[in-house]
This record gives structure tokens, sequence and C-alpha cells, in this order.
């Protein structure tokens, strides 16, 4: 595909001392075939193992590649909102660090964003738990009656925006897990034009998942119909 001329890249990472070395790196063989000028950002989110040491390694290695900490954990919104309001470019992608996604299919949300004002993935198989499964589709239930919209994949972690959507969309209120409701259902109140691609999933290989545990899912109910009121707030 055709470069685009500049491009803002973030991953989100929370203890992943086993993942973020070869994420960060297989985005570098990536980004630059598809950008002439780019940055790439470690968001850590106050990680208790070794991710912030490797992070200030790959920092110190690599120009164009910077690291953001958060002191203590502050939770996915948190680390979301961090890497959309410290991207420099007109584009802005994001892609959890976990490695459960290929970053070279970047292309293709790339190939949709001329037209559109943001561009989100949804896992064509979802390689995840049975809980987890479930929670997604609670999930498209839960906002397809709060907020009245439906996608395929609502908490896919491989999203691209035009900086002029990010900017009508914050400030975000979200810190946890209903970061990515709140980015769609402000999209919505404002009209973008959102393209959804299907993206591969893999396993996990190292690290754990946190979006399936109690004290997680009672924030996201909590900030979920908070974001409700601010919608539906009278002027």
């Amino acid at each position: 595909m055709q470069k685009v001329s500049e491009l803002s890249v973030f991953f989100p990472f929370w203890n992943e001392e086993k993942n973020i070395k070869n994420v960060v790196e297989k985005a570098l063989s990536v980004v630059k075939k598809v950008a002439d000028r780019w940055e790439i950002q470690m968001i850590d989110d106050g990680s208790s193992d070794g991710t912030y040491e490797i992070g200030r390694r790959l920092e110190k290695t690599y120009p164009h590649v910077k690291l953001i900490s958060h002191t203590p954990n502050r939770g996915y919104g948190a680390a979301l909102k961090e890497g959309l309001s410290k991207a420099k470019y007109d584009l802005v992608v994001f892609n959890d660090g976990d490695g459960q996604f290929d970053f070279s299919e970047v292309g293709k949300l790339l190939a949709k964003i001329n037209d559109n004002d943001i561009v989100i993935g949804y896992r064509e198989k979802r390689k995840d738990s049975l809980i987890r499964h479930i929670l997604m589709l609670y999930l498209k239930i839960h906002d397809y009656l709060l907020f009245g919209f439906h996608y395929k994949d609502i908490d896919c972690g491989f999203k691209l925006f035009r900086k002029s959507a990010i900017k009508k969309i914050i400030p975000l209120r979200s810190e946890g897990a209903m970061i990515t409701t709140e980015i769609l259902a402000k999209a919505k109140k404002y009209k973008l034009k959102i393209a959804q691609v299907g993206v591969h999933h893999y396993p996990r290989l190292f690290g754990n998942q946190s979006g399936a545990n109690l004290r997680v899912l009672i924030r996201a109910l909590r900030e979920s119909f908070l974001l409700w009121q601010e919608l539906h707030k009278k002027v």
C-alpha cells in the first residue's frame, strides 16, 4: 500500500515484561514501511514487573520510541487516554500490548481511513476463554440498550483515529475497561464516520488477562452509567 505521510502508534502495557520487546520491535519493522514520519509510544500503566525497565532500554535503543509511565496503576482507559492525548501526528493507531494482534495488519485500517474518521478492528476469530466470549456478548447487549450502537467487536484493541476525531471525543472520562464504549458512544454523538475491518487474533502466550476480574467489571459498570448520565445531561 502507499505510505501515509505520518502516523503515531501507541501500545498500552501492564505487566507485559515478556511481550513488550517483541511487540515494539515488530511494530518498528512495520511502521517504517507504512509512514514517512512516525512515532511509537509505550504506555506503561504502573507495571509491577520488569515492563518499565525493558521499556526504558527500548527507548534508549531506538529513536522515535518513547516510554510514558503511570505510577501507580490507573487502568486500561487511563493508558488509552494518555496515548491519544500525547500523539503528535494526524493519524493515531493503538494496538494492545499483549501480543495477540499482528501489527502488520495496520495496513488494512489505513486503507479505510481516507473515507472515515475512525477505523476499528474486529477479531475474525477471537482466541479467548469462554468467559471472555460471554462478557463480550454482554457488552454488545449492554451498549446497544444503553447507548444505541452495535459493532462487531466493541473492545478490540486495534483502532485508528484521525486527530480531528480525537479532538471531538475528548475529554474522555473512563479510566477502566469502558473506555472503548465511551469512545464509540461519543463518536456516535458527534456523528463521526466509523469503518470496521477484520483482523486476526492470536492466543496470549505470556502474562495474564485482567478483563474478567470482578473489580474490573464493577468499575466498568459504574463508568458506563456515569457515561450515560453525561451523554444525557441537559445543557
